[in-house]
């Protein structure tokens, strides 16, 4: 099924960097769209320059004080213990020069891409460079600074009126958005993530459901360190078909972490892009079904920018504007060109060997023990029951 599909890029979305040894590096961003363009499933009509999202859009979600506290932080005048209070300056979120512009970029990107969709310019829409889940109200934390996720769906409730499914396949859980939304019976979120025992933020129990009138539209589905394919894409296929048949949405947005791949350093699932396939296909399959076809995609966690993550994003805009995912080989100019740059050999074809993941003795004690959280889940989220 070929649609209507717009792309949000600008060079503008790369000025988001922490410095050169910092993980979070948008390069991959950059490395994506080059590997679409030489796929030749990307030409310049396809491509929409983000806007900078103002400051009333960013306090849509975030406190205003905050803001003020970022733009300070990058003309290099907030004081340690301020920035100790907002989560500046820290390990994972150090400050860097006009990051309010940077991160004001990714965000105005997320709302382009909302716009493109429901002003019906296009079915779908990617921006790549969002995805920032982790952005708190009056903090940042996990490499988020603005959570753009938050923020396009309250700017959907605001300005469109519509119910909105957010799903999160990142490994690690999607805490700020689920918490903005925790009490909102009109936004339901899906995370399907690593275990919090191992893993950064440590949340995203399957007991986390929501309050108030927003309980019951809160789904966790905590997997299992060393999740293998078979078993992430059984939990993220029958999870989302149930909670999609739950809630029906208008609008579907997805936060498209690639940091389940089992190269990612940061994380321990091992997933191949079979995964990252898979992921695709359902969400462009069920917007479909569900929603006259909107989906507005970004991107998020990622850490092997090289191997995993210009792939498994391509996918994304592979299905998008072709409802199918990429075979065979990679375009040789594209492995020429970053083999130069790149400390890894990068891969020769769109899927990966089979011999990448290692013998996991506990596989299937891993698959019960996700099926186990898989059906805590499905008991929440009957295929009849209505939300309205």
């Amino acid at each position: 099924m070929r649609c209507s599909s717009k792309f949000i890029y600008s060079a503008d979305m790369l000025q988001y960097h922490f410095h050169n040894d910092h993980p979070f590096n948008q390069k991959r961003v950059l490395l994506t769209k080059e590997l679409l363009e030489t796929s030749s499933l990307l030409d310049e009509t396809d491509i929409i320059a983000p806007r900078k999202a103002t400051e009333d859009e960013l306090a849509l979600f975030h406190d205003r004080r905050y803001i003020e506290a970022v733009k300070k932080a990058g003309a290099g005048l907030l004081s340690p213990n301020e920035a100790m209070h907002f989560g500046l300056d820290t390990d994972d979120t150090p400050v860097f020069d006009h990051m309010h512009e940077a991160s004001s970029y990714l965000v105005g990107g997320t709302l382009t891409a909302v716009d493109a969709v429901l002003n019906g310019q296009a079915d779908h829409a990617l921006n790549l460079g969002g995805g920032l889940h982790h952005g708190f109200k009056r903090k940042a934390s996990g490499f988020c600074i603005y959570n753009d996720g938050a923020i396009a769906i309250e700017y959907i409730r605001k300005n469109y009126g519509m119910k909105v499914l957010y799903v999160d396949t990142d490994a690690h859980h999607g805490d700020g958005v689920q918490w903005a939304f925790y009490e909102d019976s009109d936004v339901c979120t899906l995370s399907i993530h690593e275990t919090g025992r191992y893993l950064f933020p440590g949340t995203g129990n399957v007991n986390e459901r929501g309050i108030k009138s927003g309980h019951g539209y809160t789904f966790n589905v905590p997997i299992d360190a060393f999740t293998e394919d078979a078993s992430f894409i059984h939990i993220y296929e029958t999870a989302l078909r149930h909670v999609i048949e739950f809630f029906k949405p208008d609008v579907i947005v997805t936060q498209n972490g690639a940091d389940a791949h089992m190269y990612d350093p940061l994380t321990h699932l091992c997933s191949t892009m079979e995964t990252f396939e898979a992921i695709p296909l359902l969400a462009h399959k069920l917007a479909h079904e569900y929603c006259d076809g909107r989906w507005i995609a970004t991107g998020g966690g990622g850490y092997d920018m090289w191997r995993a993550v210009p792939r498994a994003w391509a996918q994304i805009w592979s299905v998008m504007k072709t409802g199918q995912v990429q075979t065979g080989l990679l375009p040789d100019s594209w492995c020429r060109n970053w083999n130069k740059k790149s400390p890894v050999e990068l891969p020769l074809t769109w899927h990966d060997s089979p011999n990448i993941v290692p013998d996991i003795p506990r596989a299937p004690d891993i698959a019960e023990k996700n099926d186990l959280a898989l059906q805590q889940v499905l008991k929440y989220a009957p295929h009849s029951k209505t939300c309205k």
